[in-house]
Parts: C-alpha cells; sequence; structure tokens
C-alpha cells in the first residue's frame, strides 16, 4: 500500500433521522457534531433511512418527508389517475367512431367542417370589428387634433377625395354619425 494516499477512517455514528437508531462505525465522513460512545469521540452524521426504517427491513410502512417528495409522489400518482380516466373516455370515443357507418362518418365531418368554418367566419368578423374600433379612435384622436385647426372648405373637400371608403368605413361613419346625431340632441334637451 502507498503512504499518504488513502483517506483517514474516522469514529463515526449514523443516526436515522426518522426512528433515532444509532450506528457506531469507520467512515471517512466528519462533521461539527461529536458523540462519546465508550470513552471515543465519534463524529455524528444524521441520516434519513437506515435498515432500522426502511420498509424492507421493518415490515413497517412509515413515510418520512424530508424534502417533499411523498407528497410531489402523491401527486404524480393522482394525476396519472386523472390522465387514465380521461384516457379511457377518448378511447371510447374513438372506439364508437370506428363503429360509425361511413355515410355517419361524412354527416360528422360535415358537421364538425361547418362549425369550424363558423368560428373562422366569427373570429375574422371579430378582428374587423377590433380593427374598425382602432381606426376609429385613431381617427377621433385626428379629428380632436384638427378640432384645434381652423379648416378652409376647400383643404376639408381636398381630405374628404383622399380619403378612400370601404364598406366596413362606411358602417363605421354611419355608426359615427348616428352618435353624433345622439350627443346632439342630448345637448339640445338638456
Amino acid at each position: 500500500m502507498k503512504a499518504e494516499i488513502h483517506p483517514k477512517l474516522n469514529h463515526v455514528v449514523f443516526v436515522d433521522s426518522s426512528c433515532k437508531a444509532e450506528f457506531a462505525t469507520l467512515s471517512t465522513l466528519t462533521s461539527k457534531e461529536t458523540k462519546k460512545i465508550k470513552g471515543v469521540d465519534h463524529f455524528v452524521v444524521h441520516v434519513d433511512i437506515t435498515s432500522a426504517s426502511h420498509p424492507f427491513y421493518t415490515g413497517k410502512q412509515t413515510l418520512i418527508d424530508t424534502a417533499g417528495r411523498v407528497d410531489r409522489f402523491k401527486a404524480r400518482m393522482e394525476a396519472a389517475k386523472k390522465m387514465q380516466e380521461a384516457s379511457k373516455g377518448t378511447k371510447a370515443k374513438k372506439d364508437a367512431l370506428n363503429k360509425e357507418t361511413p355515410e355517419e362518418k361524412i354527416t360528422r365531418k360535415a358537421k364538425e367542417n361547418t362549425e369550424r368554418k363558423k368560428l373562422e367566419k366569427e373570429e375574422a368578423a371579430a378582428s374587423k370589428l377590433a380593427h374598425a374600433r382602432k381606426v376609429v379612435a385613431k381617427r377621433k384622436a385626428k379629428e380632436a387634433e384638427a378640432g384645434d385647426k381652423p379648416l378652409d372648405s376647400q383643404s376639408a373637400d381636398k381630405a374628404k377625395q383622399e380619403k378612400v371608403d370601404t364598406p366596413l368605413d362606411e358602417a363605421i361613419d354611419k355608426n359615427s354619425e348616428a352618435e353624433n346625431d345622439n350627443a346632439i340632441e342630448e345637448s339640445k334637451a338638456a
């Protein structure tokens, strides 16, 4: 054996944190805590599980949750059970789809396509409406800025000619005109 290449062996006591069992032995481990056993100083090393507390050796199930491991394991098991239950539902649905006749399959797909197209139209209309609202807000902001500056009739006519109306813009303008008319009527009534 070569000299000075091997680690130093120390007297160590391994203490099981769950059942407080102690095992005195030799080890290369050290710790700040020491304990005297039979007149010899031993380093104290705390461990989570030993043969005194492990279910394999004791035949008893005791749970020591040092870092939330048990809770995480139970959560994973519950999630797995939910996934299995959900997959049973999808499996039944797949079985039902496999048993349907070609005519039923065609009608089901047609219904799915019409529903999908309807949703796409609704989304497109919603995005157009959102865009229209942004445009109206920008126009109102520009009108508010332009309202501070006097416009002569020629520049107002020129601005109207430059503006290109789409059917959506026309609907927005009609709506804005109706709102303006309502505001005028309310101010007259007050």
